[in-house]
C-alpha cells in the first residue's frame, strides 16, 4: 500500500513526517493508526495537534487518557507518552512538532505550558486540523509562517504561562536528566544516577518513578531516540546515530525508533526529504 510504513502490521497503518526547511524546530505529522502500539516515547518540543476521526488512548504524565473526535491534543516537552487505538478502525490525526524557542520566538511569549492532554473542543479541533492541512501543503515560507502563527494563537487559549512552579521532586530529579542527556552513548548504572540525586539506589529508582512516571532506563531509552530523531533530521547515517546515542548497532536503532515513532529511520529522512 503506497505511503505505509514497512515497519507497521497493518497496511492501514500510515504515517509521514514533512519538516519546514526555512523554520527550525518544526515538524509536522499526520497519521492514520489502526493496530500499531506506540512504545513509551518524547518530543524535544510541543505536541499539538487534532483528532480527526476514531479514538486514541494514550499514558502521559502518570494517566490514562482519551482523544475522542474532534479534540485537541497538547503535550509539553519531553514528556513520555504511549499511543494506541482505543477503536476498531483506529484514529486519524495531525500534529505540529514545535520546540519551545520557536514558540516564544513566533509569538514572544515564553514558558508556554499545558496542564490538560486533551481538550475536547470540537469548532477548535475542526480549526486546527484545516490549519495543519494548510501547513502541510503550504509551499511559500510567507504562507507558511501565517498559517503557523494562526495556528499557535488558537493553542494559546488552551496554554497556561508561565507554568506552574516545578516542584521539589522535579528540582531533584533535573540534574539526573541532565546527566542522562549528557551521557547517551554511555552504559549506565542505578548507583551512578542514584548518586547524582543524592539518594540510595533503589530509593531513587521508586522517587524517580514515582515523579516522572517511568523508570530511569525508560527516560534514557525515551531521550536516546528522540535524540536519534534530531539526528536523522539533519541527515546523520543511521549507523553513526546508533553508536552516537548508545544503541547497540543500526539494528537496534530501527527497532526502537519503529517502535516509538511508527516508521523506520531510513523512510523517516525519506519522508523529510520530500
Amino acid at each position: 500500500m503506497q505511503g505505509v510504513p514497512d515497519t507497521f502490521s497493518s497496511t492501514h497503518d500510515a504515517a509521514q513526517f514533512r519538516l519546514a526547511a526555512h523554520r527550525p524546530g518544526v515538524e509536522l505529522y499526520r497519521a492514520h493508526i489502526v493496530r500499531h502500539a506506540f512504545e513509551p516515547h518524547a518530543h524535544d518540543g510541543f505536541g499539538l495537534g487534532a483528532i480527526e476521526a476514531g479514538v486514541e488512548r494514550f499514558r502521559y504524565r502518570g494517566a490514562d487518557h482519551l482523544a475522542p473526535p474532534d479534540s485537541l491534543v497538547t503535550m509539553n516537552p519531553e514528556e513520555l507518552h504511549t499511543g494506541r487505538a482505543e477503536t476498531a478502525g483506529g484514529w486519524r490525526y495531525r500534529m505540529l512538532y514545535i520546540e519551545a524557542t520557536a514558540v516564544a520566538q513566533i509569538t514572544d511569549e515564553p514558558g508556554w505550558w499545558f496542564s490538560d492532554a486533551v481538550h475536547e473542543h470540537p469548532d477548535h479541533a475542526q480549526r486546527v486540523s484545516g490549519l495543519l492541512d494548510g501547513l502541510w501543503h503550504a509551499r511559500e515560507p510567507l504562507a507558511f509562517d501565517s498559517l503557523l502563527f494562526e495556528l499557535l494563537a488558537l493553542f494559546r487559549q488552551h496554554a497556561r504561562t508561565p507554568p506552574n512552579a516545578p516542584t521539589a521532586g522535579a528540582m531533584r530529579f533535573a540534574p539526573v536528566l541532565d546527566y542522562l542527556h549528557a551521557h547517551l552513548s554511555q552504559r549506565l548504572t542505578l548507583e551512578e544516577l542514584a548518586a547524582v540525586a543524592g539518594l540510595s539506589p533503589f530509593h531513587f529508582l521508586r522517587q524517580f518513578r514515582a515523579q516522572h512516571h517511568a523508570t530511569p532506563q525508560q527516560m534514557l531509552m525515551a531521550l536516546r531516540l528522540s535524540e536519534a530523531k534530531r539526528q536523522l533530521s539533519h541527515g546523520a547515517p543511521a549507523a553513526h546515530v546508533a553508536a552516537a546515542v548508545g544503541l547497540a548497532d543500526q539494528a537496534h536503532l530501527t527497532r526502537a525508533f519503529s517502535r516509538r515513532y511508527g516508521v523506520t529511520p531510513a523512510r523517516y529522512q525519506r519522508e523529510l526529504r520530500r
